[in-house]
């Protein structure tokens, strides 16, 4: 534990990790004041597309904690960040909320659905199949297809829901195209957290309850990794995997203890 403590910087995930849909989970607010108190750089990084930071931001603040948009980092922007630098001042016909719509109009792109660049498919709670039929007609004509995230599930309230891949699956499935998906645990979006943070990877942890995204993400961007059980994942679970995370804990609020 002394080894993670001395850590620099924590990247972590937000769903089963700081809340559980709108319940603030144990030992966050302990977490985060640790955070501060020993002068930690640290981010929120969230597979979710569908809000933005400043969204992200209220609700932290609505369950108690006060941290600044700054803090965080979603599947949203990577994309966003990522089509900028392949196709500057691109197209787009989106499946998704209004987080990644705004991240890509802040990118330079354009919403377009005639002939698009690019398809691109978030977590949506719109999801129905009227736009299921025009993406896959768009990506038979030549659209090229993006997952912001490869999330088969989220955590929600009651349970899960099901996320952007299996939200892209018929997609491909029909089309026959694979999607490029973005987030975690692509280390695109990991190098691309360590450039906000302004930090090596050797000074960073990863914090997160998916084996699947955020432990095998940790493992691939050579970041130390942690994971927690107050999210989707069991300690039984972990068995499951060929690889292991560096920690297993609680939850973050273990971390500072």
């Amino acid at each position: 534990m002394d080894k993670l403590q001395n850590k620099k910087a924590f990247i972590c995930d937000m769903d089963g990790v700081i809340y559980h849909g709108n319940r603030l989970l144990p030992g966050v607010p302990e977490f985060i004041n640790w955070l501060r108190k020993e002068d930690k750089k640290f981010l929120f990084l969230t597979n979710s597309s569908e809000r933005s930071p400043r969204e992200l931001q209220q609700k932290l603040s609505r369950l108690g904690v006060e941290v600044s948009e700054e803090n965080f980092y979603t599947s949203a922007l990577a994309t966003a960040d990522f089509l900028k630098n392949q196709c500057p001042g691109g197209s787009a016909y989106v499946i998704g909320e209004a987080g990644l719509t705004n991240a890509l109009y802040d990118a330079g792109f354009s919403m377009n659905d005639i002939n698009p660049d690019y398809v691109i498919v978030g977590d949506s709670r719109s999801y129905n199949m009227e736009n299921l039929i025009h993406a896959v007609n768009l990506v038979i004509n030549g659209a090229k297809l993006i997952g912001t995230n490869p999330d088969l599930t989220g955590p929600v309230e009651k349970g899960i829901a099901p996320s952007t891949g299996a939200l892209i699956s018929p997609i491909e499935l029909s089309t026959g195209c694979k999607a490029y998906f973005v987030g975690k645990p692509n280390p695109l979006m990991m190098r691309s957290a360590l450039k906000r943070i302004s930090c090596k990877r050797e000074e960073t942890a990863i914090v997160g309850d998916r084996m699947d995204t955020d432990i095998i993400a940790g493992i691939e961007s050579e970041i130390e990794t942690v994971l927690v059980l107050s999210g989707v994942t069991s300690r039984e679970e972990i068995e499951k995997f060929a690889y292991r995370p560096h920690h297993v804990l609680n939850g973050v609020g273990d971390i500072p203890e």
